[in-house]
């Protein structure tokens, strides 16, 4: 089976054309990066009409999530590269819903991440305070003063399996630097530590932004880049890179 590997800020994943539907073992032997190719998770995608594609994802762990920020930019970039699409401008149908997508000049697209909503007020977990935020996928976003001495390995996995979240979250432990700027790591739930997570990103400049902690748009940097997110109404759109590494087999 052929494979595509592509990243964005260094969050990596394996791309397989569908129909597809990964057991849960095959996506763990694929991410492990010492006996499989390596990646932060599997993305499935299909042409659909030459308006749209569709994207199903995986985590590392071989569950499958709704959706995937970095990753969509990075198969908008593969189809667009591909010819599946006719315009720079085009829908991915994802588990979160249609998101239009824009492929831009050297190497950046342009997505809708959706519509970041507020499921329940903040709540102390592990005497942290905790900001639930949905962007399509379940996100719980903590502030800290020193974002290079932030618990990220000991208390992401901790709020990640909390209560308040019954199907886990993503944690974004967030540094405001300025109006229009933050810096995040992130622990993402069923794969650990990752270099990048567009919802992620998300969720923290919303979070920020309903604070009144910074003014739209916001970069967001993080250990593999800087994301712009850029929030018009409801609505949440991101700016960054989307790179094709390299293709392979899979036996």
């Amino acid at each position: 089976m052929e494979f595509v590997k592509v990243q964005g800020l260094g969050n990596d994943f394996v791309v397989i054309d569908g129909p597809a539907e990964p057991r849960p073992d095959a996506v763990i032997r694929w991410c492990d990066r010492r006996f499989g190719i390596g990646a932060d998770g599997v993305l499935v995608i299909s042409p659909v009409d030459p308006g749209r594609i569709s994207m199903r994802y995986w985590n590392a762990d071989g569950s499958e999530a709704e959706m995937c920020g970095n990753g969509l930019r990075c198969v908008a970039r593969l189809a667009y590269d591909r010819g599946w699409v006719s315009s720079t401008e085009f829908v991915v149908e994802t588990a979160a819903g249609d998101l239009p997508v824009e492929i831009l000049d050297a190497g950046m697209v342009r997505a809708l991440v959706g519509n970041p909503t507020v499921p329940g007020p903040a709540a102390e977990v592990a005497g942290v305070a905790v900001h639930p935020i949905l962007v399509g996928n379940p996100h719980a976003v903590v502030f800290v003063d020193d974002l290079l001495s932030a618990p990220v390995a000991t208390l992401g996995p901790r709020i990640e399996n909390d209560g308040l979240f019954p199907g886990r979250a993503n944690v974004e432990f967030v540094s405001v630097l300025g109006k229009q700027s933050i810096a995040m790591r992130i622990w993402e739930r069923g794969v650990g530590e990752t270099m990048a997570s567009g919802t992620g990103a998300t969720a923290a400049a919303f979070a920020a932004s309903m604070y009144r902690r910074v003014v739209t748009p916001v970069d967001v940097s993080l250990p593999g880049g800087t994301l712009t997110i850029e929030l018009v109404d409801d609505q949440a759109w991101m700016v960054g890179p989307g790179e094709i590494v390299y293709s392979g087999r899979i036996d």
